[in-house]
């Protein structure tokens, strides 16, 4: 079994950069970002803002049990949370690592029933992409052949409690 990987706050938001300038060097325009929240938020979210285009949020689940890391049964949110009318033509789909590939390969098709008469293009990247995965994305930041379990900054408070927050707030 390979050894986890543990990633620092400082790694995390420099693999999202890292990410914007491939997509970037790649001269593809797109329209529109869509992220998978939990995971694919915060990289959405900053790609939205370097890019300035729309960001819209596919909720997903399939991880659950202890510290978040048995897969379960993927569950898809009713429709996408979006500010514009209609759904750009261009996607790029992100998420913050592809593992099995499931969900990224579910979503492409989740969005072609829903909203295929809208979109030309999808492209997929993500900041981790491992081996097992059954699709491969158009954009990573690191190839993981080993497919470690990736440990991300922000883990910790799905580790806790609010009230365990005010405990430690409530010392300084």
């Amino acid at each position: 079994m390979p050894p986890d990987l543990y990633v620092s706050w400082e790694d995390y938001h420099h693999a999202i950069e890292q990410l914007a300038v491939k997509v970037y060097q790649s001269d593809w325009q797109f329209n529109q970002i869509i992220c998978l929240a939990k995971g694919g938020l915060r990289v959405g979210d900053i790609l939205s803002r370097l890019y300035d285009v729309p960001l819209a949020i596919l909720s997903t689940a399939s991880y659950g049990g202890s510290n978040n890391q048995s897969r379960g049964s993927l569950v898809f949110s009713h429709d996408l949370t979006k500010t514009t009318a209609n759904l750009g033509s261009h996607i790029l789909l992100v998420d913050d690592l592809v593992d099995s590939g499931i969900t990224l390969k579910k979503t492409i098709d989740w969005l072609d029933r829903k909203y295929g008469f809208y979109i030309e293009e999808v492209r997929t990247a993500v900041l981790w992409y491992k081996q097992c995965s059954v699709i491969a994305p158009d954009y990573y930041v690191d190839y993981l052949p080993d497919d470690p379990w990736i440990h991300q900054p922000f883990e910790l408070y799905e580790q806790m409690t609010v009230a365990e927050l005010v405990a430690t707030h409530s010392k300084n």
